[in-house]
């Protein structure tokens, strides 16, 4: 299989593709995207404020011993949405988001990426 990472010297360190995918129906909906590295859109159901929701992302590209990643690329208030990894397993992460502020309503977009690692 070929390296799903580009090294260049003085360049970042990445994926050199990803995939999209978004929500349907609400914020804890969950979603498939096999794919190392991406972009989820959230639905734009409504989040009230200093609440969380939590999604299953199934991704045929995870291992129970892979860290992934995840921030808030665009769509949310500046600073008013947490996004984190609150578990992995084999074939699937989870994903919560805060609402810190008190829009409630936002499109959130969130960027991931798999880190491929291993246990000793």
């Amino acid at each position: 299989m070929a390296s799903l990472f580009e090294v260049t010297a003085g360049k970042a360190i990445g994926y050199v593709s990803g995939s999209a995918v978004t929500q349907g129906t609400n914020k804890s909906t969950g979603v498939t995207i096999n794919a190392p590295a991406g972009a989820i859109t959230m639905h734009d159901a409504s989040l009230a404020g200093d609440a969380e929701v939590t999604f299953t992302v199934t991704n045929s590209e995870v291992a129970a011993t892979d860290v992934v990643v995840v921030s808030v690329k665009s769509g949310a208030s500046t600073g008013l949405y947490l996004a984190f990894v609150s578990a992995v397993a084999a074939g699937s992460f989870n994903i919560s988001v805060s609402n810190l502020g008190s829009t409630a309503g936002e499109t959130v977009v969130l960027n991931y990426a798999v880190i491929k690692a291993a246990a000793s």
